[in-house]
């Protein structure tokens, strides 16, 4: 039975993606911001975050992955304060920008699941040792403080008023117990040599303490906060942003993804499959209606013992390696795939996951891997191996390399995530105005 037929059954899932929600920001203008791009780059890219192995960074990806997933909780499922965010350095994607006047170029991870962006500045008393210099606001002209009570400090739910001479200030705390904290302010926040954006809200932090890497400033915020850096955009790209995320492989070559805004993120042509947006109550995330998944020829239900499931139940969130799927359909696919995978069962060298196979050909494995499809509402998603499978090769002194691949799956514990290795080579545009995401496979590694 199609996917269009088995959407009237009851047995149905919908997706929440933490990217934003755009909204209109009196505070800003643009300058030639219709339509431009900017890198998204892989950590794995830059050698002074990534001085591994192979091996040890899928260890690496894997272990952030489980980390991000633990502490990746919507608002409307957790019970903790809504100041905390997820784990700092988790996430897989970073970005360049400039911030002040004249402008000051700094790297910063990209984090879907935090609201406020911020970097470190000077003087900081007690924040971590970061490679480039910190950010001066005295040597800004279009750095502003935001006064304690004003509408844009009340519009920041990490904000409060224990700033000196009444000036707003901010406190983010995150689920590893991270902090950083400073002020709030207002500055000219630039992507690319022709987006400038001014008045944007920024966090000017002076004490910064955890998991943050030397290698970045802080965090580019893209989750649906009101003072997410995608929401402050929203009126110049017309609600419309998208991005094309290349393989692991090809970003440890120095392959880039990218990250598309206004006019230049529109997705149309050939093999483009829409589906619409599920809006919920809280505003922060999009939700998608997925409605069974194919393995090779077998249909699963998501579950076929409820009518039901409740909304908002699988977070897409490009920061998250893996896919954590609900329990009972991770399941049904595992099953599956041990049933029609002919390879050589073996245990995860990693300890990690829960299904991996024995690789000695790399050339025939799509052969031998049954195509994967995910049935959204009007659209079915054809999953290649790059995006169901991680490849892993351990080297040993006494043992015979090994080259293994093992199911990007994972069973997910409170809130499933839908991660970026599903995401690859897939261009995913999203249209705010119409309520809509569409996708198109794309070979993103040539895509511009």
């Amino acid at each position: 039975m199609g996917s269009t037929m088995k959407l009237y059954n009851n047995n149905y899932l919908i997706f929440a993606i933490t990217l934003t929600l755009t909204i209109s920001n009196p505070n800003f203008y643009t300058t030639e911001a219709a339509g431009f791009s900017i890198n998204l780059i892989h950590r794995d890219s830059l050698p002074s975050l990534s001085p591994l192995s192979p091996f040890e960074r899928v260890e690496a990806a894997l272990q952030r992955s489980f980390n991000r997933a633990k502490t990746l909780i919507p608002a409307d499922h957790s019970p903790q304060s809504p100041s905390t965010e997820t784990v700092p350095d988790d996430s897989v994607y970073l970005m360049r920008f400039a911030l002040g006047t004249p402008k000051v170029e700094t790297l910063a991870v990209v984090d879907t699941g935090s609201n406020l962006t911020w970097i470190q500045c000077a003087p900081c008393k007690g924040c971590y040792k970061q490679k480039s210099p910190l950010f001066n606001p005295t040597s800004s002209s279009t750095y502003k403080s935001v006064p304690c009570r004003s509408r844009t400090c009340d519009s920041i739910k990490s904000a409060n008023c224990q700033g000196t001479n009444g000036e707003c200030s901010f406190t983010l705390r995150y689920g590893d117990n991270s902090v950083s904290a400073g002020d709030v302010a207002l500055e000219t926040l630039s992507l690319g040599p022709s987006a400038s954006f001014n008045n944007i809200t920024v966090g000017c932090s002076h004490t910064a303490r955890g998991t943050f890497s030397p290698a970045t400033s802080g965090i580019v915020g893209l989750s649906g906060g009101r003072e997410s850096l995608l929401q402050q955009m929203g009126p110049s790209i017309g609600g419309r942003f998208s991005y094309c995320l290349v393989p692991i492989l090809a970003a440890s070559e120095g392959k880039t993804s990218k990250m598309h805004f206004g006019d230049g993120a529109v997705v149309s042509g050939a093999r483009v499959v829409t589906t619409p947006i599920v809006t919920k109550n809280t505003g922060t995330f999009y939700y998608l209606t997925l409605v069974g998944m194919t393995v090779g020829n077998q249909w699963f239900d998501l579950d076929s013992s409820k009518k039901s499931v409740p909304e908002g139940n699988i977070v897409i969130d490009s920061a998250t390696t893996l896919t954590y799927l609900p329990r009972d359909l991770y399941g049904k696919v595992e099953a599956a795939l041990k049933q029609q995978v002919s390879l050589k069962q073996i245990d995860d060298q990693h300890k990690k996951m829960k299904l991996c196979y024995e690789v000695t050909n790399t050339k025939d494995v799509e052969a031998k891997i049954p195509e994967i499809t995910a049935h959204f509402n009007g659209a079915d998603l054809k999953l290649k191996p790059h995006n169901t499978f991680i490849m892993s090769t351990k080297k040993s002194a006494i043992m015979p390399t090994k080259k293994a691949m093992c199911l990007a799956f994972a069973p997910a514990g409170l809130v499933p995530i839908y991660g970026n290795m599903a995401q690859m080579n897939f261009l995913i545009g999203y249209d705010l105005v119409k309520k809509t995401v569409s996708f198109k496979p794309t070979d993103c590694t040539t895509a511009t």
